[in-house]
């Protein structure tokens, strides 16, 4: 069933603002976007490692470029990196699409150039586990394992593999920082991690550290959209009660014809 013609106007204003403060960043436009806690966490987590001498394992999930959670991820990856290169500290990448191989393995030497240490990059430190998630986790496991990390970080889409990896890293004493927005894998990865960045939380936190223009008016453009949907909802609501109550017309259930009438 086709949805109501309130919900489509709604839907098209939505997208046109998100639009508009997308652009508006492109164009010098800064956007306010408040630092969440997990972004503390793992700035306290590279220095860690620096201090026990041990790297550190960053995952960008099991998605491809298709997935926003994996380009929310390599965006965080690059800050990550670049603190480690400061810090020298070793960064293990795992990563489960050939596609994203040669974007994880430019980030990597990017962190290195941009701090004049090029001839320190190792391209052996970018491992690629295959698509099939049952090969991913033995990786990584493998990893956790060996290499004795002193941080882990999980950031991008995943599936069942998230508690046999974060459990791992759990077990070898390694601080670990989850975000992801499949809400199935959330409650493994607030069991078995230190700090957990709860679905829309990793598109922030790519925001907040990249800086990208993009992706901060966007962040910005839905926070603003859900501010007017709440807005919209309490009014609306209020306005078919009255409507019920006052006797002038049924239950209204959409709140946008509640204010706007039949």
């Amino acid at each position: 069933m086709d949805p109501p013609w309130a919900i489509r106007i709604l839907a098209a204003a939505m997208c046109i603002l998100i639009v508009a403060r997308m652009l508006l960043a492109r164009r010098g436009k800064d956007y306010f976007i408040r630092r969440i806690p997990g972004i503390d966490a793992i700035e306290e987590t590279v220095g860690r490692a620096t201090e026990t001498g041990r790297p550190v394992l960053f995952s960008p999930g099991m998605g491809a470029f298709d997935n926003m959670q994996t380009i929310a991820g390599l965006a965080v990856m690059a800050w990550v990196a670049r603190r480690c290169v400061q810090m020298s500290v070793r960064m293990l990448v795992a990563i489960a699409e050939p596609v994203v191989i040669s974007a994880a393995d430019n980030i990597l030497f990017d962190a290195f150039r941009q701090e004049g240490r090029e001839s320190e990059y190792r391209p052996s430190d970018v491992f690629f586990f295959g698509r099939d998630e049952n090969a991913y986790a033995a990786g990584v496991i493998g990893l956790l394992t060996r290499e004795k990390v002193a941080a882990a970080y999980y950031f991008g889409g995943y599936g069942f593999e998230t508690l046999l990896m974060a459990e791992t890293g759990n077990r070898v004493g390694a601080i670990q920082v989850a975000a992801t927005a499949d809400f199935f894998q959330i409650p493994f990865f607030l069991c078995a991690c230190d700090y957990t960045l709860i679905g829309e939380e990793l598109y922030a936190a790519s925001a907040y550290l990249s800086r990208d223009p993009i992706q901060v008016g966007g962040v910005s453009g839905q926070d603003f959209a859900k501010a007017i949907l709440l807005a919209i909802i309490i009014a609306g609501s209020l306005a078919g009660l009255w409507l019920a109550l006052s006797g002038k017309g049924g239950a209204v259930l959409n709140p946008v014809e509640g204010i706007l009438g039949r």
